[in-house]
């Protein structure tokens, strides 16, 4: 009678499986293409989480957007050398905390990168080299400690004129952190967001197999390098072979190093695993910039974070717990 009512109970959570709907949805924001995938119980409750999904992240753009004239980040950066800028609470604690990665890696990440935006043009085409006192300017207006945050008033103060931040290698990450949990809230047991590479995952797909992302070989885009299962987990691959400038023939990948105001070398992509997208979306670009050997030994201090690295000689590195499935 037991086993009769365990096979009972396999074939009616299997058949239940089976009849949800796996729902997908391109598109494109935060000048990104984003894709959201739910299982849901059918195609109108897919298609309005997803609804809820997109509406979110143009909330999140309009909070951390530094093009959009009229956000808080493009506020605070209007107001760099004149005065502190109030802030909602969630962007203050998004600062709050990229400020805390800054000092976990060294300043290897920085969300005051931004005041190089108008130094490097990242468009795939031959331009000149920025002369060296350009980007000594940039660099002068870089840095951290530079972030002044008033805990009290939950207002932010960038002392000197031309400093700007951005949230350019952290903010898809967190919108896709923020719509996986908002879809949680609505109900929806298991999907998957993308964001350009940003992506997290939780429960598994309709048939019940979990979700697998494939890292893309940056010597050649058409092959997957290898393959991984991504449960209740994010994974963030940050690459310099799609954003790029070539200046005499010489590749300039989009990457800043905030310490020097030129591009990272040495990397061609890493990728990051950890709890949350917006912590591996932050460690994916510090890597490139401390280099492997550095970054590595970061992430082999950080519970619950892996990463695996290509070099720019085709070297692929890991960190300690990581096994591959490698797609020859």
């Amino acid at each position: 009678m037991k086993r009769y009512l365990l096979n009972f109970l396999f074939l009616f959570f299997f058949v239940s499986m089976q009849s949800q709907e796996l729902v997908r949805k391109s598109f494109e924001k935060m000048g990104s293409l984003f894709e959201i995938s739910v299982v849901a119980d059918n195609l109108e409750q897919g298609n309005q989480a997803i609804l809820k999904g997109i509406a979110e992240i143009e909330r999140i753009e309009k909070l951390i957007s530094s093009w959009d004239k009229d956000s808080e980040t493009s506020k605070i950066n209007l107001m760099a050398g004149i005065r502190y800028v109030v802030v909602s609470d969630e962007l203050f604690n998004l600062i709050k905390r990229s400020v805390l990665i800054s000092e976990l890696t060294n300043g290897a990440f920085d969300i005051s990168y931004a005041s190089a935006d108008k130094v490097w043009e990242f468009r795939g085409q031959s331009i000149r080299m920025p002369d060296s006192v350009s980007v000594a300017e940039s660099v002068a207006n870089i840095g951290y400690k530079k972030v002044i945050l008033d805990e009290n008033k939950k207002s932010v103060f960038l002392p000197r004129k031309g400093m700007k931040i951005g949230f350019g290698a952290i903010g898809k990450g967190y919108a896709a952190d923020k719509v996986r949990e908002l879809l949680e809230r609505e109900g929806i047991s298991a999907g998957l967001v993308n964001a350009s590479g940003d992506m997290t995952a939780w429960g598994t797909q309709n048939n019940g197999d979990p979700w697998s992302i494939g890292i893309i070989n940056p010597l050649d885009k058409t092959k997957v390098f290898s393959w991984f299962p991504l449960q209740h987990q994010a994974v963030v691959t940050s690459g310099d072979y799609e954003r790029f400038v070539l200046i005499d023939s010489v590749r300039y990948g989009h990457i800043i190093n905030p310490k020097t105001g030129y591009p990272s070398k040495g990397i061609l992509s890493t990728t990051v695993f950890a709890p949350k997208a917006e912590i591996a979306d932050a460690l994916s670009t510090a890597i490139f910039v401390m280099g492997h050997e550095v970054g590595l030994h970061l992430i082999n201090q950080l519970p619950n974070i892996e990463a695996l690295v290509i070099t720019d000689k085709g070297k692929v590195l890991t960190s300690n717990n990581i096994k591959l499935d490698e797609d020859k």
